[in-house]
């Protein structure tokens, strides 16, 4: 055995092996990697590392390729003996493309080559050091699969500690540590059964969909394997979420108790994204510009006493919420972060989670960090090494209803003018006079001073073809909130295409005048914090410009929907219902009290969730109270990815809630209500609305499906209830906790709501006694993503409204009803005002999907007399 000491500088993309070629696609470009590798200096009979069967294959996929090159990835058993092939490319008699996605999962990479000459050449070498870092091995065959040459050996998979279903179950039984732990500790046999199917997840490395209703107590059913897992084979687990609430739930309450009921040290971390923490560097800088932040000069000085004190540096310690565009200014980012070249790195907030979270055995993120990290992952630094957060092979998604909007969400890209208009200022800003900003900070290191000069110039140029695009995107968007780029209204979209192509040609030549500059700093100066912030503007800027190429170029990306979304101006946001809006100057001689985003959102993320989470983790537990429509999870495995994975790796279980819905949940539907699409309906749901919120004494939260409607029944309501006594509150009126926290502290009050509201929400007792639904929640008809994933259901021949719009709306309708019972004695009414429910043929699944199975249909004024009477038993 020799000792081979290799220093390989990873450059390009592509794969040479016989000529020196360069290196696969994925690696770093210009990182420094050093390997010891042990290699046995002569070849060796292959049947000494592979099978007979796997000999064979090797043969015959060669050979059907006239003995040209292939690249293989093979699966190792106990004893190291490859058993399983697959070929993941073929090239010619010299050279083949070698994709490393295709390989990731392989224990070993197996390349032939066909000069027989088994050595390997420096791009071998350059394979086999990413394959290293990947814990996979490398061999080299000839042609006749009887010789092989191991470049590197694989690291074989250590054994697992498989979990003890019934002994991990015993710990929440009765007789157990949770039941002498807990005071009126009751046995639940729905909770016990979901701990036993999570333990097989884990032990058979499957995808466990499974729904749990309110009350069966999902977290200490996860939690106690997770917990088990990761502490018996060293391997940590990833809880990702779909709200802060629960987030810190489990951080501050959950984790710590499932710890406790198992008597061991366990190790767990609340992870958020690096925006929510205070960057210091970013923070001294805003302070040594004060007149650019003058009016945000008290904020910065409150947060600079706070950081004198704060362990954290985290935005949610804060005892003050403030300004976004402050916040913005200090907080984290992971392109402006300088790394070790940073000068407060010893003390960075971020650096302290990022090291807790590399020894946590337990990391609690949400679903946007989640996929922040598996994007990041995707593109490159694969599955083995750190990228936002550190290495796992098991993840579980609680609130994994969610996931599909929350991956939608992540995966879509936007550009507007505070996105665009923010880095231009970082670059050059004049106020009162004082011209402050980036270009001016590097203006002393560079000997380009024409290229300064001719990015100043080009920042103006860029913010007349920003107006210029804004004002011809408002123009189409008259009497629309959103608009989608399609065959059906490219019309529409032309002068927003011209000056889309007209911005990008702006932002490039600008991109280009700072490349000069900086070209122009002497090579031991580019280290400067100036230089490095300039750069990160630069690749923000040519991401703007890219986008601008994308979206012009929108028939060419059929997976993608592109389209347009008018939003309120921030200073508009909070004018009262009936107030004349001042207008927001948006070009020269123009006002609007709007302004355009542009928008990029995949039309189906179902692969992208495949490729990215399900394949490459060992084991995912989905779990949700509300994941089925009717009896099937097929809808929602479709939609998120998982029916693309192999049948047998998918285990699926329903778990009924312990609670008494027959006994505690009074659900109607008025007789008498207009058709929901009507001229009268706004009237009877307003009249109806205020009917029995007096029924149930306040204690109401009313959820609608649109903006408009909520405020202009909420506005009827308070008019008739103005002398009742009833606080009535309403989505917008204020923060969305603060509204909650006012819910909850005062007994009777009222809740208008809409969108979010539907989720998430957890009020038990009696200050939330009522649900009132004023319509079944189908998605609004022309949402762009909406409306895109109609037509390409529509053009495979399938039905859009029972494939999309029925069980898409079945599950938010399942969300709303949810918000009544919240633990054992609650007790209250659930009124839906839509009579297709009881009357249309689709209207079953929504009603079946309510565990109370009884609808008492009556007029409403039935309805209010019976509401009465059901609270006050």
């Amino acid at each position: 055995m020799t000792e081979c000491l290799l220093r390989l500088v990873v450059r390009t993309s592509g794969f040479h092996p016989d000529n020196g070629g360069s290196i696969p696609p994925g690696d770093v470009s210009g990182t420094v990697y050093r390997f010891r590798f042990f290699y046995i200096q002569h070849m060796t009979d292959i049947t000494s590392r592979c099978s007979r069967d796997v000999c064979g294959q090797l043969r015959q996929e060669i050979a059907e390729t006239g003995g040209a090159e292939v690249f293989f990835g093979g699966m190792v058993d106990d004893r190291g003996m490859v058993v399983s092939v697959y070929p993941a490319a073929r090239g010619h008699e010299s050279a083949v493309p070698l994709q490393t996605e295709a390989l990731y999962e392989a224990d070993v990479l197996i390349h032939n080559h066909p000069s027989g000459h088994l050595m390997p050449s420096q791009a071998d070498l350059a394979v086999a050091a990413a394959a290293a870092e990947r814990a996979q091995g490398f061999y080299i065959i000839d042609n006749a699969a009887e010789q092989v040459y191991a470049v590197v050996e694989p690291v074989m998979p250590k054994p697992c500690a498989p979990l003890d279903g019934a002994g991990a179950a015993a710990y929440i039984s009765a007789g157990g540590a949770l039941a002498a732990q807990s005071a009126g500790f009751e046995e639940r046999p729905s909770q016990i059964a979901l701990l036993e199917h999570i333990c097989r997840v884990f032990n058979e490395d499957s995808i466990g969909v499974f729904e749990a209703g309110t009350g069966v107590g999902k977290s200490y059913a996860y939690l106690i394997p997770a917990v088990l897992w990761a502490l018996n084979n060293k391997e940590r687990i990833v809880i990702s979420t779909g709200t802060i609430n629960l987030q810190q739930q489990l951080a501050e309450k959950d984790i710590p108790a499932a710890v406790r009921i198992l008597g061991r040290e366990a190790a767990y971390v609340l992870v958020k994204g690096r925006n929510n923490y205070v960057c210091l560097r970013r923070f001294h800088d805003a302070e040594a510009e004060p007149d650019l932040f003058s009016g945000d000069a008290e904020e910065l000085s409150r947060i600079g006493e706070w950081l004198q004190e704060t362990g954290t540096g985290s935005r949610s310690d804060l005892a003050f919420n403030p300004s976004e565009s402050l916040w913005g200014r200090i907080c984290s980012e992971s392109d402006a972060c300088m790394g070790m070249r940073c000068p407060y790195h010893d003390t960075c907030f971020v650096m302290r989670v990022r090291k807790e979270a590399s020894s946590a055995n337990i990391l609690i993120v949400n679903h946007h960090l989640l996929f922040a990290d598996i994007e990041s992952r995707m593109n490159g630094i694969g599955y083995e090494d750190t990228a936002v957060l550190p290495p796992y092979r098991h993840i579980i998604f609680d609130e994994a209803h969610g996931i599909e909007h929350a991956a939608t969400s992540f995966f879509s890209d936007r550009l507007s003018r505070f996105r665009l208009v923010q880095q231009l200022n970082n670059l050059h800003r004049v106020k009162r006079g004082s011209i402050s900003g980036l270009l001016l900070k590097i203006s002393g290191l560079t000997d380009r001073q024409d290229a300064l000069e001719d990015a100043i110039a080009q920042a103006a140029v860029v913010r007349e073809r920003l107006v210029s695009l804004e004002t011809a995107a408002l123009e189409p968007l008259r009497d629309r909130h959103t608009l989608r780029l399609s065959v059906a209204t490219e019309s529409l979209f032309s002068h927003v295409l011209l000056r889309c192509t007209a911005l990008k040609a702006a932002l490039t030549d600008l991109c280009g005048y700072i490349h000069d500059a900086i070209d122009g700093v002497a090579e031991e100066q580019k280290s400067e914090q100036s230089v490095w912030e300039v750069k990160t503007v630069l690749r923000r800027l040519e991401t703007c410009s890219s986008f601008c190429a994308s979206f012009a170029a929108w028939d060419e990306h059929a997976e993608t929907v592109c389209w347009l979304e008018k939003r309120l101006l921030p200073h508009q946001a909070g004018v009262q219902p009936g107030r004349q809006a001042c207008r927001q100057p948006v070009q020269n001689g123009g006002t609007s009290a709007y302004y355009p985003v542009f928008v990029q959102t995949p039309l189906d993320i179902a692969q992208k969730m495949n490729s990215g989470v399900f394949e490459p983790m060992r084991s995912v537990v989905c779990t949700s109270a509300t994941i089925r429509t009717g009896d099937s999870f097929d809808y929602w495995m479709r939609r998120t990815g998982i029916s693309l994975c192999e049948p047998e790796r998918i285990c699926t279980g329903s778990f009924d809630s312990p609670f008494s819905y027959e006994k505690n949940m009074f659900f109607a539907v008025p007789s008498d209500v207009p058709d929901v699409s009507g001229a009268a309906f706004r009237t009877y749901a307003a009249s109806g609305i205020a009917d029995l919120i007096r029924a149930a004494g306040g204690r109401t939260l009313a959820l609608f499906t649109s903006y408009d409607m909520m405020r202009s029944i909420c506005r009827q309501v308070r008019q008739e209830l103005r002398s009742a006594g009833f606080a009535i509150l309403m989505q917008g009126d204020d923060d969305r906790s603060r509204l909650l926290q006012a819910f909850r502290s005062d007994e009777t009050s009222v809740l208008f709501a809409t969108d979010s509201f539907w989720e998430g929400i957890d009020v038990p007792g009696a200050s939330l006694s009522q649900v009132i639904i004023a319509k079944l929640p189908f998605s609004v008809p022309d949402d762009p993503v909406f409306e895109a994933r109609c037509e390409a259901i529509e053009r495979r021949g399938g039905n859009p409204f029972l494939e999309l719009s029925v069980p898409e709306a079945v599950i938010k309708f399942r969300q709303g009803v949810g918000r009544l019972i919240r633990r054992g004695d609650d007790r209250g009414a659930v009124v839906v005002l839509d009579k297709r429910l009881i009357n249309r043929p689709y209207g079953r699944l929504f009603a079946n999907s309510v565990p109370q199975k009884q609808i008492y249909c009556a007029p409403l004024a039935q309805i209010k007399a019976s509401v009465e009477r059901f609270l006050s038993l």
